[in-house]
Formats: structure tokens, sequence, C-alpha cells
């Protein structure tokens, strides 16, 4: 991987409509788009996807700035690396920050594939040529919830995740359930609950939902494996899975029955695909969960998704779920409940320059 050059470009857009969690309301959406490019011209896209303030880990966009700026590509700069899967080790030099990690090396993996004139799903090993797709209905009250469902039932939506905190869950999902008795219905707590709540949580078991994801504490595995003792609803894990062996120990423990994978959040491809493997073998169901991104992330995330282990419909919505243009051509569409994985090299996208340019911030340019 001859490495010629690399480039950051920070962007942002609004979203179509506002994104509601008990955590806070996200109505726009700030980003970094890496484009590695090599000798031969080229051209490798990732995407950072951490938030602009630290509400769902602790990197922001400013700190993954720094990370990839000062520290990253300087590293690669002075190792250089034959395949993407060497990134991953050469990164561990440098504790957390996996969303700066991810954002590098996933470009790196779009560039490999292009270099062997094979698609990213081929070369990670992916064996889907479509993906079940799934939404996230975060609204500001039952009204507004129901009305997002309608719509995405009409889109052909197979999977809908629900955002729910204390006070509200339950009624919540009994009026939604009242409505779409076998609607498949999953429920996010981002880390509201406390064991102290297990007797609301296993209230939750009446409305058959497909897993509830991370209802404890962010970087806990120990009291989930209390809590999935005591409900019939399986326990996915998103926030505290950070790395394979995050996944091995909370696999181990009894701690979940599902996990989220989101590249992003584990550093990359290379890590996804090793807590893939593991949960495969051990029958541990796996899906790709989404971080408000944009199209190249999300063309990432069909990749990964194209691997054998990925039975549950992920996160991976059409480009105007969230956007009223994306920053890829063509954009993603869902097709009767369905993403298509694209045969061509690389993500199978391009970037749409003419709406790069339109939200670009800034941009950073390194020669090697």
């Amino acid at each position: 991987m001859n490495i010629d050059a690399i480039q950051l470009y920070v962007i942002k857009m609004p979203l179509k409509s506002p994104f509601h969690t008990h955590l806070g309301t996200v109505t726009e959406r700030e980003g970094i788009i890496v484009e590695v490019r090599d000798s031969d011209g080229i051209f490798g896209y990732g995407e950072g996807v951490a938030f602009s303030t630290p509400w769902y880990t602790e990197e922001t966009v400013k700190t993954s700035l720094h990370i990839l700026t000062d520290i990253l590509i300087p590293l690669l700069k002075a190792n250089p690396i034959e395949h993407p899967k060497e990134a991953s080790a050469l990164f561990q030099t440098v504790r957390r920050n996996n969303m700066a990690k991810a954002g590098l090396e996933m470009a790196l993996w779009d560039l490999y594939a292009k270099r062997n004139l094979t698609s990213l799903a081929s070369i990670i090993g992916g064996t889907r040529v479509k993906i079940a797709s799934g939404v996230v209905v975060a609204a500001d009250s039952i009204v507004h919830a129901l009305r997002q469902i309608e719509t995405f039932l009409s889109e052909g939506y197979q999977r809908f995740k629900i955002k729910i905190n204390p006070s509200q869950d339950y009624s919540v999902l009994a009026e939604i359930r009242r409505h779409y008795p076998d609607l498949p219905l999953m429920a996010d707590a981002n880390s509201a609950y406390t064991l102290k709540d297990i007797d609301r949580l296993k209230a939750l078991d009446d409305f058959n939902l497909l897993m509830i994801e991370q209802p404890l504490d962010v970087d806990d595995i120990v009291e989930h494996s209390i809590l999935q003792k005591e409900l019939a609803t399986p326990v996915c894990l998103d926030e505290s899975i950070v790395s394979f062996e995050d996944a091995r120990k909370a696999i181990e423990l009894g701690s979940c029955k599902v996990i989220n994978i989101k590249p992003g959040r584990v550093a990359g491809l290379f890590e996804a695909k090793k807590i893939h493997d593991y949960c495969y073998e051990r029958g541990i169901q796996v899906w790709c969960g989404g971080m408000i991104e944009y199209g190249v992330s999300k063309a990432h995330n069909i990749a990964l998704a194209s691997l054998p282990g990925f039975t549950l419909p992920g996160d991976i919505s059409a480009s105007n779920r969230f956007w009223d243009e994306d920053i890829i051509t063509p954009e993603i569409t869902v097709d009767n409940g369905y993403v298509t994985v694209p045969s061509q090299d690389g993500l199978g996208f391009s970037l749409n320059e003419k709406r790069m340019k339109d939200v670009l911030l800034t941009k950073k340019a390194f020669r090697f």
C-alpha cells in the first residue's frame, strides 16, 4: 500500500428531522471524511463517526481530528503497511480513540479492496448479496413515534428500534403494541437504568421484544450478566463492547445474547470482524448499529453486515432517512426492506463532490 497522501474533510449537515433520545436531541451532524490516496491515484474513503460533543463516547470531532492529525497519520507515515489489518495492530500503541482509528483504518480497507479489484464485502468474507434493513424511531412523543413507524413501514423497513428511559418505557411500548401487535420491535435504553430498575425491566418482557439494548451502564458487563438471568428478553450490548476482548468477556459472563457491532466504536473493520467471527462460532446473534452517519460509514456498514453472522436487521437505513442529500453517489436505498450489497470495487459508492463542497467546514492535507 504505497500511500501518497491523506486528506481529512470536516463536514456538517442538518438532519431532516430532530433525533430524540433521553441523552439529548441531535439536529445537525458534524463528522470527518478520511481520504487516502496511493501512488497510482487510487482513493479509499473512511468516516470518523464521533459527535461534536461527548454524549455517546468520550470522543468528539475535535479530539478525533487531533488524534488523526498529530498521532495516527504520522504513525502510519513512519510505519508503512502492506495490508489494512496491520493498521489495527499499529494503532494499538494508542489507547482508545477508536472512532479516529476506525475512520483511517476503514479508508485503508476501501483502498485495499480497490487495488485488488474486488468489493470490500468480498474481501472481508461477506456472503450476502442483500441485507435486511432496520430503522430507529427517535421521536419526542408517542404520536410522532407512531407516525414515524407508519412511514417506515410503508418504506419496507424490517425492524424498529424504540428509544426508552424510565419515564417513557412501558406505556410507550404498550401503545405501539396496541397499534402494531406483530411489529419486529426492540428497545434501546442507552444506559438509562440500573439494577434497582430490574422489576421495571422485567415488565418489558410483556412486549415480545427482539432485544433490549444497553439498559445498564455504558462500560458494564458484570451487572448485565445479573440482569440477563432475570429477563426473558435478550439483552444486547452496545456501548460496553469497544474491543474483541470486551465481547469475549461479556459472552463468557453470560452478559448478553446479542451484540451490536459498530465498526466506529470498535476501531474499525478488522476488530469488528473478529467480534463477528467469535460470536458466529458461539451462536451469539449480532447486528450492525448506526451512528446517524453519512453514506461513507453506511457503505462500510453494508460491507460488514454482508458477513454470515449478521442475521438481524441492522440500523442501515436509506440515505434519505437523515439527509436531504447524502455525500455519496448513488445514494443508499431500501428496496422491499433490503439494501443491496455493492459488487463494484471497494465500497461501491463514490463521493458526491458537489455536495461535499456545499457542506465542507475545513480540510487538512498530508503528503507521504
